[in-house]
């Protein structure tokens, strides 16, 4: 599909879990008050915004890992999308006004390793599993984002 709802927006101080909040807003940078505790990997123009799908997340746990929405760091937990469209290039509509664009798939660190029963985040690295990875968002508009609003995929 090509629209559904955000899930959740997620931030943090730094680390993981990513904690739901009730609005935010995005702006060049990604989630204002969003923190990370290794800038030099995670965030910055081209890592602005972690997105990944509810979709992923369910089937995971039922996989058996403890994994929830910002377990995993993303800011953006979205339903109803076609998450194997989301790829580089594409772009993301958030609520009325946040236009996003997909720069790349992110690459699982050890710090996330928790939501996984075997502790081995690699379960979720496109490399190896294509379709479950998280994707990381440039910001082209910014704007307010909240739990509710519309995500619509315009490419990809």
């Amino acid at each position: 599909m090509r629209s559904g709802t955000i899930v959740q927006v997620s931030v943090s101080k730094g680390g993981v879990p990513k904690l739901p909040v009730l609005e935010a807003e995005v702006g060049e940078n990604g989630i204002v008050g969003d923190g990370h505790n290794e800038p030099e990997i995670h965030g910055g123009p081209e890592r602005a915004v972690c997105l990944f799908a509810v979709e992923r997340i369910e089937a995971l746990a039922a996989e058996g890992h403890p994994i929830g929405p910002g377990s995993t760091g993303e800011n953006i937990t979205t339903r109803g999308i076609d998450w194997e469209r989301v790829t580089p290039g594409s772009r993301l509509r958030l609520g009325a006004d946040v236009l996003l664009e997909i720069t790349r798939y992110t690459t699982p660190c050890t710090t996330i390793r928790g939501s996984f029963k075997d502790r081995d985040s690699n379960r979720i690295h496109h490399n190896i599993h294509p379709g479950w990875s998280r994707a990381y968002a440039r910001v082209l508009t910014r704007g307010a984002v909240r739990p509710g609003d519309t995500v619509e995929l315009l490419e990809g």
